[in-house]
């Protein structure tokens, strides 16, 4: 499997696209839609599913247009927040302080993540772990034959996820991480949603947190 991201203006949001021998996945599409238009045409394989590591707005702000524009894929998301995609409050893009952007109200989603099943979505075998602490439904994707997890931000290199935004929870979040994550073993890299690329024994033993 082969992982490219690109990352977005709108908050640094990294949009992965995982590509195997038949299909492409995309995970949490954010703000630069003809970027991330260009990355899926340029990888010339069909779209398979749109997976969402949580549901703020950064992840999220091209979705609609993924879906409309290849083919409207399945999209699969934590029902804890599945209302978040049509929600502007909950997503935070109807805050007071994103007065400078418009909300955001997508479709729904049409999947609910299934915790610990074993997915096999055109050839790409993964599973889910909650990884809630920063948002209620934050999930982190793990796919064993790889070796890797996308962690959304729950996890990221030598830092964690913000805890004070709605439904937030510092100790939860750690508890997830601990336990959820670290878990995992040591050279699992660890692919996040801000940010650089880390490994699960790097973060266990530099994370200022841990």
């Amino acid at each position: 499997m082969k992982i490219t991201k690109t990352t977005n203006k709108r908050a640094q949001e990294n949009t992965y696209y995982l590509e195997n021998d038949q299909a492409l996945l995309i995970v949490d599409p954010g703000s630069d839609w003809e970027v991330i238009r260009q990355t899926i045409e340029g990888i010339e394989k069909p779209l398979a599913a749109v997976l969402l590591t949580h549901t703020h707005y950064d992840h999220i702000m091209s979705l609609d247009k993924v879906r409309e524009t290849f083919g409207h894929p399945p999209v699969y998301v934590s029902e804890k927040e599945a209302d978040w995609l049509y929600t502007p409050v909950k997503n935070l893009s109807g805050l007071d302080r994103h007065a400078d952007m418009a909300d955001i109200v997508l479709e729904p989603a049409t999947d609910f993540f299934e915790s610990q099943k074993d997915y096999d979505l055109a050839g790409f075998h993964f599973h889910v772990r909650e990884t809630p602490g920063h948002s209620i439904g934050g999930v982190s994707l793990v796919f064993p034959k790889e070796e890797l997890v996308l962690t959304g931000d729950a996890l990221f290199c030598e830092s964690i996820g913000r805890s004070d935004l709605p439904t937030g929870n510092q100790a939860q979040l750690l508890d997830s991480i601990q336990n959820q994550l670290f878990s995992l073993p040591r050279h699992y890299r660890v692919f996040p949603g801000h940010g650089p690329e880390t490994s699960i024994g790097h973060e266990k033993t530099f994370n200022p947190f841990f």
